[in-house]
């Protein structure tokens, strides 16, 4: 992938409204637990970064498959494993530690009485 097609993806992945929005609860929640210092904070900026890391990894994934082919030294085409599928697992692993090292846990979702019916 070109540097300024990754680019492009990745500013496209931030202005996305899944972005802002995790983002906005991860922010909203260290503050409710007045864990809201720029330490924090800062912490919630890497998890975005593995967020963008993740959504490429998926992307990539759905463009080129699990399995890639390639040609080889010696002219044979090669299928192994599209690494973003390690990348991807390893980045949502990575996510989970860091949402408990901040204290995250998902938002408590609130029904409203319309939606039950």
């Amino acid at each position: 992938m070109a540097q300024a097609e990754s680019s492009k993806e990745v500013a496209q992945i931030m202005r996305s409204g899944a972005y802002r929005k995790i983002k906005k609860s991860l922010l909203e929640q260290l503050a409710r637990s007045g864990n809201d210092d720029p330490h924090f904070s800062d912490m919630v900026e890497d998890y975005m970064k593995m967020y963008v890391t993740k959504e490429l990894c998926s992307r990539d994934i759905e463009q080129r498959g699990v399995n890639v082919t390639s040609i080889g030294s010696k002219g044979q085409t090669v299928v192994h494993k599209n690494d973003s599928v390690d990348m991807m697992l390893k980045t949502n692993a990575q996510m989970l530690k860091l949402l408990d090292a901040l204290g995250v846990k998902p938002d408590a979702v609130v029904e409203d009485d319309e939606e039950l019916l």
